[in-house]
């Protein structure tokens, strides 16, 4: 959610941590769920057409910044106090970063009526074909007030999704109808793509694209050389729940996976151990990025390995492994030498004042 910013995306606006608890500063969409709002009875077809573009331009930009949804469903559509649609819940999300090397995603997620009928195939699938599909699904919710496929016994629902056995109801359009049958489409090859949709006479119609504001790369959290800590990643570091190993006194780390935040660029960082690795031992083998590097010396008997993650604008964590023999020059040039370097590099923060 850090890499979207779209006038039809719910904006994620902070995480924040404390030693027990994770909490997400979202946008509020003062307008529920659209849910709520189709549940007491069929749209008209112009405010389908207007929804369905809101959207399609939201999932158009998703699959822009590499970023699939998975899950969209009228729950997940989040309405504004003008009434507009606010794409929300990227929990099941999946990144560009996540497919496989035949091309496909292969987790089996989503919601049993708006899941595609290549995903209940088990052979891997397209992310944004799958949206595509569930957005077709909400479309015809939109226009008939019902599912597509529907049956108190879901396998036989899956049966019809996998056959793509449905009919439009009378009222629905020639033109919408159209649309629906290329959207509903079981084959991802042939089913309509975001720019097919976008050039289609019936959807252009009073058509206005979600504005997608400017942002700095670090409101991304994507820089590709930056690696940037998310409240999850945090949880990872620390036993269950308790965040306290990440806020302790670090003067004393001593584990052979050792954590500490410093406030210096990730850069002097690493160039600071390989002045001092170097200068102790000139036959050890480097390997340098800015946000993080290996040394290996003492003939292989020594490997350090740092990484560096951004936690906030001024403060990073460093992490670092070691494999090393316990007694010996190595255990020597890690204890005396390299240990020392990194802990005169952690950041203390200010003493608070005195009663606040």
């Amino acid at each position: 959610m850090r890499r979207l910013r779209n006038t039809h995306i719910v904006k994620l606006i902070e995480v924040l941590a404390t030693k027990a608890k994770i909490y997400f500063v979202m946008e509020f969409a003062k307008g529920g769920e659209l849910f709520t709002k189709i549940s007491k009875g069929r749209f008209s077809e112009e405010l389908s057409r207007r929804y369905f573009q809101q959207l399609i331009s939201a999932v158009g930009y998703c699959h822009s910044r590499g970023v699939f949804h998975r899950d969209l469903k009228p729950e997940n559509l989040l309405l504004d106090e003008n009434w507009d649609l606010k794409v929300s819940d990227f929990g099941l999300s999946a990144l560009k970063d996540q497919i496989r090397p035949d091309g496909l995603l292969h987790t089996l997620c989503g919601t049993p009526a708006y899941v595609a009928p290549e995903i209940l195939a088990k052979k891997g699938y397209d992310g944004a074909k799958v949206d595509i599909w569930s957005c077709g699904i909400i479309l015809f919710v939109l226009n008939a007030g019902y599912l597509p496929f529907n049956d108190s016994n879901l396998m036989a629902m899956y049966r019809k999704i996998y056959k793509g056995e449905f009919r439009c109801p009378r009222w629905t359009s020639p033109d919408l109808k159209r649309v629906l049958y290329r959207l509903l489409d079981t084959n991802p090859d042939t089913r309509i793509t975001i720019d097919e949709i976008v050039q289609d006479p019936w959807f252009k119609q009073g058509y206005k694209e979600g504005k997608s504001p400017d942002f700095d790369v670090k409101d991304l959290g994507n820089n590709q050389n930056e690696k940037c800590l998310n409240a999850f990643d945090i949880i990872s570091f620390s036993s269950g729940f308790n965040l306290s190993g990440l806020f302790s006194d670090y003067t004393d780390i001593s584990a052979s996976d050792e954590r500490f935040l410093s406030a210096e660029k990730p850069d002097k960082i690493i160039e600071r151990v390989d002045e001092v690795a170097k200068r102790e031992d000139d036959k050890m083998v480097s390997i340098k990025k800015k946000w993080g590097a290996k040394f290996v010396g003492q003939n292989g008997n020594f490997v350090l390995l740092i990484e560096i993650y951004r936690l906030t604008d001024n403060l990073v964590l460093v992490e670092t492994k070691k494999k090393e023999r316990e007694v010996g020059p190595s255990h020597e040039v890690w204890r005396d030498k390299l240990r020392p370097e990194l802990l005169g590099m952690i950041y203390q923060p200010e003493d608070t004042v005195s009663g606040a």
